[in-house]
């Protein structure tokens, strides 16, 4: 059975689709007994108001569209949680599409997202999409890119600077004498990931009895994280007193692995572990993480906000919000 139309509605009510319109929008501009007689025409035929469409019509939806990296970490559920409740308080909904850490399904989101003309887009961008962005930005689509800034500066975003982190996070390590130390973390194509090793780098270079060794994972998961502890563990001699994780996942894997039945080894007191994000899992773990806070409710609600004024002012200037990070310290590194 075909769905009723706005046209139906107009023929059962002897009025034109004009009239219709303006009962479901702008009542007050109708007579009120033609009010009524449409109000019984839709209640009579059933009629159900695609507001999807209209919005289309418009414009732009009521959603906004947010991509992240890895829906898995707790870090982006955070963001997503801030961004949903900065957006009701303007009536608008987020969709949330995961990348999975993949170009390709990056790419599809935005070209979805793009088809459904939504109201703004929030991303934690895999690649450089300055290009793609621009696109969109070009068809009405404002566009601002979390836990991550703009390449030229023409986006706004809204992020933690990394670098200081991984900074943060080895002098750490160093101030609790660790003078071996390992960086976990990968791909490096994250631009998160490489900025944090970039600090830790920092940090070393500061201290010249100190070493920096960087174990490359492929995945910013638990599994990954325990491979690489499987790996550290597997050496006779030479293991590294401290590791900085790139992030909490990735520490909560390494610990998994020196914590192992018949692994022997001590954390904090062989090997000192710290991770980044401080996610709600950190401080439940066998034993409690180390890490580097991030405001990830806040960062996502921030976005939204700035989303929310370039969408209603085209002109406005991009802006870089740029949070601090906060070390938070707990047994896997307290001697």
């Amino acid at each position: 059975m075909a769905a009723v139309s706005v046209r139906d509605v107009a023929r059962r009510a002897g009025v034109s689709v004009g009239t219709v319109s303006n009962v479901m929008n702008h009542p007050g501009k109708v007579a009120p007994p033609t009010v009524e007689r449409v109000q019984a025409a839709i209640v009579e035929l059933g009629f159900i108001r695609n507001d999807a469409a209209r919005q289309l019509r418009v414009g732009r939806s009521k959603t906004i569209g947010l991509v992240v990296l890895d829906v898995r970490n707790p870090f982006f559920t955070d963001v997503a949680r801030g961004a949903e409740d900065e957006a009701a308080r303007a009536g608008l909904t987020v969709t949330l599409g995961n990348s999975d850490e993949s170009t390709d399904r990056e790419a599809t989101y935005l070209d979805l997202f793009e088809q459904q003309r939504v109201h703004g887009v929030l991303i934690s961008p895999y690649s450089d999409i300055t290009e793609r962005l621009r696109r969109l930005r070009d068809h009405g689509i404002r566009a601002v890119l979390v836990d991550r800034t703009s390449s030229d500066l023409s986006f706004s975003s809204v992020s933690v600077d990394d670098i200081a982190g991984g900074r943060l996070a080895v002098e750490h390590l160093i101030a609790q004498g660790r003078r071996r130390i390992a960086f976990v973390g990968g791909p490096m194509a994250i631009r998160q990931v490489s900025d944090r090793l970039e600090g830790a780098r920092q940090a070393v270079a500061t201290n010249p009895d100190v070493s920096l060794e960087v174990i490359e994972i492929d995945a910013l998961s638990v599994i990954a994280g325990r491979a690489a502890g499987m790996q550290l563990l597997a050496r006779s001699d030479a293991r590294p007193d401290g590791i900085f994780a790139a992030n909490d996942l990735v520490a909560m894997g390494v610990l998994q692995a020196l914590m192992m039945q018949g692994a022997g080894v001590s954390v904090p007191g062989e090997i000192a572990l710290i991770g980044y994000d401080d996610i709600d899992f950190a401080s439940a773990a066998v034993v409690p993480l180390s890490s580097i806070r991030q405001p990830s409710s806040l960062m996502g609600r921030t976005a939204v906000t700035i989303l929310l004024a370039e969408a209603d002012d085209p002109d406005i200037e991009a802006r870089q919000v740029v949070f601090q990070p906060e070390l938070v310290v707990r047994a896997s590194t307290r001697g």
